[in-house]
Protein backbone atom coordinates (compact mmCIF):
# COMPACT_ATOMS: atom_id res chain seq x y z
CA UNK A 1 0.00 0.00 0.00
CA UNK A 2 1.40 3.33 -0.91
CA UNK A 3 2.65 5.87 1.92
CA UNK A 4 -0.41 8.23 2.44
CA UNK A 5 2.44 10.62 3.15
CA UNK A 6 3.46 11.06 -0.18
CA UNK A 7 -0.41 12.31 -1.74
CA UNK A 8 0.29 15.43 0.58
CA UNK A 9 3.99 15.71 -0.58
CA UNK A 10 5.02 19.33 -2.22
CA UNK A 11 4.93 19.91 -5.95
CA UNK A 12 7.92 21.16 -7.15
CA UNK A 13 7.73 24.12 -9.65
CA UNK A 14 10.29 27.05 -11.08
CA UNK A 15 8.80 30.43 -10.04
CA UNK A 16 11.98 32.11 -9.23
CA UNK A 17 15.54 31.66 -9.28
CA UNK A 18 15.40 32.53 -5.51
CA UNK A 19 13.81 28.72 -5.55
CA UNK A 20 17.26 27.38 -7.03
CA UNK A 21 20.63 26.46 -4.93
CA UNK A 22 23.58 26.25 -7.01
CA UNK A 23 23.45 22.35 -7.25
CA UNK A 24 19.89 22.54 -8.84
CA UNK A 25 21.86 24.88 -11.32
CA UNK A 26 24.46 22.64 -12.14
CA UNK A 27 21.82 19.22 -12.32
CA UNK A 28 19.67 20.46 -14.68
CA UNK A 29 22.75 22.14 -17.17
CA UNK A 30 24.33 18.25 -16.72
CA UNK A 31 21.03 17.75 -17.49
CA UNK A 32 20.97 19.52 -20.11
CA UNK A 33 24.35 18.91 -21.66
CA UNK A 34 22.98 15.19 -21.93
CA UNK A 35 20.51 15.83 -23.47
CA UNK A 36 22.10 18.27 -26.41
CA UNK A 37 23.23 14.44 -28.01
CA UNK A 38 19.51 13.84 -28.66
CA UNK A 39 19.10 16.91 -31.04
CA UNK A 40 21.89 15.79 -33.88
CA UNK A 41 19.96 12.58 -33.71
CA UNK A 42 18.13 11.45 -36.79
CA UNK A 43 15.49 10.55 -34.22
CA UNK A 44 14.89 13.21 -32.03
CA UNK A 45 12.18 12.00 -30.03
CA UNK A 46 12.95 10.66 -26.63
CA UNK A 47 10.06 8.87 -24.45
CA UNK A 48 11.02 10.84 -21.11
CA UNK A 49 7.98 12.25 -20.43
CA UNK A 50 5.55 9.87 -22.27
CA UNK A 51 1.98 10.42 -21.01
CA UNK A 52 2.58 13.91 -19.22
CA UNK A 53 0.78 16.79 -20.47
CA UNK A 54 2.09 20.08 -20.62
CA UNK A 55 0.26 23.51 -20.97
CA UNK A 56 1.50 26.46 -22.08
CA UNK A 57 -0.30 29.20 -20.90
CA UNK A 58 0.85 32.94 -22.21
CA UNK A 59 -0.61 36.33 -21.33
CA UNK A 60 2.01 38.13 -23.63
CA UNK A 61 3.50 37.64 -26.88
CA UNK A 62 6.71 35.05 -27.23
CA UNK A 63 8.28 33.56 -30.24
CA UNK A 64 11.77 31.82 -28.83
CA UNK A 65 10.25 31.13 -25.49
CA UNK A 66 6.91 29.25 -26.22
CA UNK A 67 8.46 27.87 -29.33
CA UNK A 68 11.14 26.03 -27.08
CA UNK A 69 8.94 25.17 -24.53
CA UNK A 70 6.42 24.00 -26.91
CA UNK A 71 9.06 21.58 -28.96
CA UNK A 72 10.80 20.66 -25.24
CA UNK A 73 7.84 18.84 -24.40
CA UNK A 74 7.16 17.14 -28.47
CA UNK A 75 10.92 16.23 -27.60
CA UNK A 76 10.16 14.33 -24.32
CA UNK A 77 7.03 13.06 -25.99
CA UNK A 78 4.95 14.81 -23.77
CA UNK A 79 1.31 15.68 -25.09
CA UNK A 80 1.28 19.54 -25.31
CA UNK A 81 -1.91 22.16 -25.32
CA UNK A 82 -0.81 26.50 -26.11
CA UNK A 83 -2.93 28.64 -24.62
CA UNK A 84 -2.66 32.58 -25.61
CA UNK A 85 -4.99 34.91 -23.70
CA UNK A 86 -5.40 36.42 -27.81
CA UNK A 87 -8.74 34.48 -28.52
CA UNK A 88 -9.50 32.65 -25.49
CA UNK A 89 -12.40 33.34 -22.48
CA UNK A 90 -9.25 35.94 -21.26
CA UNK A 91 -10.69 38.38 -24.20
CA UNK A 92 -14.40 37.83 -22.90
CA UNK A 93 -13.32 39.00 -19.15
CA UNK A 94 -12.17 35.58 -17.71
CA UNK A 95 -10.34 35.97 -14.71
CA UNK A 96 -6.91 34.10 -14.03
CA UNK A 97 -8.11 32.42 -11.50
CA UNK A 98 -11.16 30.76 -13.44
CA UNK A 99 -8.63 30.09 -16.12
CA UNK A 100 -6.46 28.54 -13.76
CA UNK A 101 -9.56 26.18 -12.50
CA UNK A 102 -10.95 25.39 -16.19
CA UNK A 103 -6.91 24.03 -16.74
CA UNK A 104 -6.73 22.21 -12.95
CA UNK A 105 -9.78 20.23 -14.55
CA UNK A 106 -7.82 19.05 -17.22
CA UNK A 107 -5.33 17.76 -14.80
CA UNK A 108 -2.02 19.19 -16.52
CA UNK A 109 1.38 17.49 -15.09
CA UNK A 110 2.48 20.80 -15.78
CA UNK A 111 1.81 24.46 -16.64
CA UNK A 112 4.08 26.92 -18.27
CA UNK A 113 2.95 30.24 -17.89
CA UNK A 114 3.98 34.09 -18.91
CA UNK A 115 2.01 36.91 -17.42
CA UNK A 116 2.26 40.35 -17.37
CA UNK A 117 1.65 40.73 -13.32
CA UNK A 118 4.43 39.82 -10.82
CA UNK A 119 3.55 36.76 -9.34
CA UNK A 120 0.83 34.87 -10.89
CA UNK A 121 2.80 31.83 -11.18
CA UNK A 122 2.75 31.60 -8.04
CA UNK A 123 -1.18 32.38 -7.88
CA UNK A 124 -1.33 29.46 -10.61
CA UNK A 125 0.36 27.20 -8.23
CA UNK A 126 -1.66 27.96 -5.66
CA UNK A 127 -5.17 26.86 -7.12
CA UNK A 128 -3.75 23.78 -9.39
CA UNK A 129 -1.88 20.62 -8.27
CA UNK A 130 0.15 20.99 -11.72
CA UNK A 131 4.06 21.53 -11.84
CA UNK A 132 4.49 25.03 -12.81
CA UNK A 133 7.49 26.65 -14.96
CA UNK A 134 7.35 30.72 -14.78
CA UNK A 135 8.32 31.85 -18.37
CA UNK A 136 8.20 35.71 -17.37
CA UNK A 137 6.18 37.49 -15.11
CA UNK A 138 5.87 41.14 -15.45
CA UNK A 139 9.62 43.10 -14.56
CA UNK A 140 10.08 40.49 -11.73
CA UNK A 141 11.40 37.03 -12.89
CA UNK A 142 12.27 34.94 -15.72
CA UNK A 143 14.04 32.14 -14.41
CA UNK A 144 14.75 29.61 -17.90
CA UNK A 145 16.01 32.55 -19.24
CA UNK A 146 19.18 32.85 -16.98
CA UNK A 147 19.22 29.00 -17.08
CA UNK A 148 19.76 28.90 -20.69
CA UNK A 149 22.25 32.03 -20.50
CA UNK A 150 24.18 30.10 -17.99
CA UNK A 151 24.56 26.96 -20.34
CA UNK A 152 25.38 29.31 -23.33
CA UNK A 153 28.03 31.00 -21.38
CA UNK A 154 29.43 27.47 -19.85
CA UNK A 155 29.81 26.11 -23.54
CA UNK A 156 31.51 29.20 -24.75
CA UNK A 157 33.76 29.84 -22.09
CA UNK A 158 33.95 26.52 -20.61
CA UNK A 159 33.33 27.71 -17.09
CA UNK A 160 30.94 29.79 -14.69
CA UNK A 161 32.98 30.37 -11.86
CA UNK A 162 34.90 33.92 -11.56
CA UNK A 163 32.68 35.14 -15.56
CA UNK A 164 32.07 38.73 -15.52
CA UNK A 165 29.32 39.54 -17.16
CA UNK A 166 28.40 43.03 -17.72
CA UNK A 167 24.45 43.51 -18.25
CA UNK A 168 23.89 46.67 -20.43
CA UNK A 169 21.02 48.42 -21.01
CA UNK A 170 16.93 48.86 -19.96
CA UNK A 171 17.48 46.98 -16.43
CA UNK A 172 14.37 48.81 -15.10
CA UNK A 173 12.11 47.12 -17.25
CA UNK A 174 13.70 43.87 -17.79
CA UNK A 175 13.13 40.46 -15.73
CA UNK A 176 16.13 38.81 -17.66
CA UNK A 177 18.86 41.09 -15.72
CA UNK A 178 17.00 40.20 -12.78
CA UNK A 179 16.92 36.61 -12.83
CA UNK A 180 20.54 36.56 -14.57
CA UNK A 181 22.17 38.50 -11.68
CA UNK A 182 20.45 36.11 -9.40
CA UNK A 183 21.76 33.18 -11.28
CA UNK A 184 25.49 33.99 -11.63
CA UNK A 185 25.68 34.83 -7.75
CA UNK A 186 24.76 31.43 -7.46
CA UNK A 187 26.85 30.16 -9.54
CA UNK A 188 30.19 32.37 -8.67
CA UNK A 189 29.99 34.70 -11.37
CA UNK A 190 30.36 38.87 -11.57
CA UNK A 191 28.12 41.37 -12.74
CA UNK A 192 28.07 44.62 -13.69
CA UNK A 193 24.94 46.70 -14.61
CA UNK A 194 25.69 49.45 -17.11
CA UNK A 195 22.83 52.26 -18.26
CA UNK A 196 21.72 55.88 -17.49
CA UNK A 197 20.63 56.40 -13.80
CA UNK A 198 16.68 56.35 -15.06
CA UNK A 199 16.95 53.09 -16.45
CA UNK A 200 18.79 51.03 -13.62
CA UNK A 201 16.49 51.04 -10.56
CA UNK A 202 17.29 51.76 -6.77
CA UNK A 203 18.34 48.97 -4.85
CA UNK A 204 19.29 46.65 -7.29
CA UNK A 205 22.25 46.18 -6.31
CA UNK A 206 21.43 44.53 -3.04
CA UNK A 207 21.24 41.11 -5.59
CA UNK A 208 24.82 41.08 -5.40
CA UNK A 209 25.96 43.75 -8.43
CA UNK A 210 27.97 46.51 -9.06
CA UNK A 211 26.11 49.46 -10.72
CA UNK A 212 27.93 51.77 -13.49
CA UNK A 213 26.51 54.67 -15.48
CA UNK A 214 29.31 54.57 -18.18
CA UNK A 215 29.61 52.41 -21.14
CA UNK A 216 33.59 51.95 -20.31
CA UNK A 217 32.81 49.71 -17.85
CA UNK A 218 31.97 46.85 -20.08
CA UNK A 219 35.88 46.69 -20.98
CA UNK A 220 36.75 44.40 -18.03
CA UNK A 221 33.76 41.82 -18.52
CA UNK A 222 34.32 38.37 -20.21
CA UNK A 223 30.87 38.69 -21.31
CA UNK A 224 28.58 41.89 -22.73
CA UNK A 225 25.20 41.21 -22.07
CA UNK A 226 22.70 43.33 -24.31
CA UNK A 227 19.28 43.99 -23.29
CA UNK A 228 16.68 45.30 -25.68
CA UNK A 229 15.13 48.67 -24.82
CA UNK A 230 11.41 48.19 -24.35
CA UNK A 231 10.08 50.92 -26.69
CA UNK A 232 6.87 50.04 -25.74
CA UNK A 233 7.23 50.54 -22.28
CA UNK A 234 10.49 53.75 -22.28
CA UNK A 235 9.23 57.33 -23.26
CA UNK A 236 11.32 60.34 -22.79
CA UNK A 237 10.88 60.39 -18.86
CA UNK A 238 13.50 57.53 -19.10
CA UNK A 239 15.64 58.43 -22.33
CA UNK A 240 15.69 62.12 -24.18
CA UNK A 241 15.89 59.89 -27.50
CA UNK A 242 16.71 55.88 -28.93
CA UNK A 243 19.13 58.10 -30.93
CA UNK A 244 20.78 59.61 -28.08
CA UNK A 245 20.74 56.07 -26.14
CA UNK A 246 22.16 54.45 -29.13
CA UNK A 247 25.43 56.92 -28.75
CA UNK A 248 26.33 56.38 -24.95
CA UNK A 249 25.15 52.84 -24.21
CA UNK A 250 24.69 51.23 -28.16
CA UNK A 251 27.24 48.29 -28.52
CA UNK A 252 29.25 48.56 -31.81
CA UNK A 253 32.36 46.94 -32.85
CA UNK A 254 34.48 49.89 -30.99
CA UNK A 255 33.25 48.78 -27.72
CA UNK A 256 33.69 45.04 -27.70
CA UNK A 257 37.21 43.93 -27.38
CA UNK A 258 39.22 40.85 -28.81
CA UNK A 259 37.95 37.74 -26.67
CA UNK A 260 34.13 39.30 -25.32
CA UNK A 261 31.78 37.30 -25.76
CA UNK A 262 28.25 39.34 -26.70
CA UNK A 263 24.41 38.06 -25.43
CA UNK A 264 20.94 39.65 -26.27
CA UNK A 265 18.04 37.08 -25.36
CA UNK A 266 15.84 38.38 -27.96
CA UNK A 267 14.16 40.10 -29.88
CA UNK A 268 16.94 42.47 -31.00
CA UNK A 269 16.05 46.17 -31.81
CA UNK A 270 19.38 45.97 -34.71
CA UNK A 271 20.78 49.48 -34.95
CA UNK A 272 19.41 50.36 -31.26
CA UNK A 273 20.83 48.41 -28.15
CA UNK A 274 23.10 46.75 -30.47
CA UNK A 275 25.01 47.28 -33.94
CA UNK A 276 24.17 44.78 -36.40
CA UNK A 277 27.76 44.37 -36.85
CA UNK A 278 28.04 43.10 -33.45
CA UNK A 279 24.80 40.70 -33.64
CA UNK A 280 26.51 38.95 -36.70
CA UNK A 281 29.75 38.75 -35.75
CA UNK A 282 31.74 35.77 -34.17
CA UNK A 283 31.55 37.13 -31.08
CA UNK A 284 27.85 36.98 -30.67
CA UNK A 285 25.98 33.98 -28.89
CA UNK A 286 22.71 34.64 -29.96
CA UNK A 287 22.01 31.98 -32.05
CA UNK A 288 23.85 29.57 -29.32
CA UNK A 289 21.10 30.89 -26.98
CA UNK A 290 18.11 30.05 -29.02
CA UNK A 291 20.27 26.59 -29.62
CA UNK A 292 20.43 26.07 -25.39
CA UNK A 293 16.59 27.39 -24.88
CA UNK A 294 15.72 23.78 -26.35
CA UNK A 295 17.81 21.79 -24.16
CA UNK A 296 17.82 23.63 -21.13
CA UNK A 297 14.05 23.96 -20.77
CA UNK A 298 13.82 19.95 -22.04
CA UNK A 299 15.66 19.58 -18.89
CA UNK A 300 13.72 21.82 -16.67
CA UNK A 301 10.54 19.83 -17.65
CA UNK A 302 12.34 16.48 -16.92
CA UNK A 303 13.68 18.06 -13.79
CA UNK A 304 10.04 19.75 -12.03
CA UNK A 305 8.75 16.18 -12.75
CA UNK A 306 11.11 13.85 -11.36
CA UNK A 307 13.48 15.63 -8.56
CA UNK A 308 11.46 15.72 -5.78
CA UNK A 309 11.35 18.59 -3.60
CA UNK A 310 13.57 19.08 -0.60
CA UNK A 311 10.94 18.73 2.08
CA UNK A 312 9.67 15.33 0.57
CA UNK A 313 12.98 14.52 -0.11
CA UNK A 314 13.98 15.21 3.89
CA UNK A 315 10.54 13.28 5.01
CA UNK A 316 12.02 10.34 2.50
CA UNK A 317 14.97 10.07 4.58
CA UNK A 318 13.09 10.27 7.89
CA UNK A 319 10.65 7.25 6.89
Amino acid sequence: MSDPRATTAPRRHLLSVADLTRDDVERVLDTASSLAASIDREVKKLPTLRGRTVVNLFYESSTRTLASFELAAKRLSADTMSIRSAGSSVDKGESLKDTALTLAAYDPDVIVMRHPSIGAPQLVARLTDAHVVNAGDGKHQHPTQALLDLYAIREALGRLDGVRVAIVGDVLHSRVARSLVQALTLVGGETVLVGPPTLVPRGIGGLGCEISHRISAIGDADVVYVLRMQRERIGEAFVPSLREYTALYGITPARVRAGQVVMHPGPMNRGIEIDPRVADSEQALVTDQVRAGLVVRMAVLYDVLTVAPVEARERAEVA
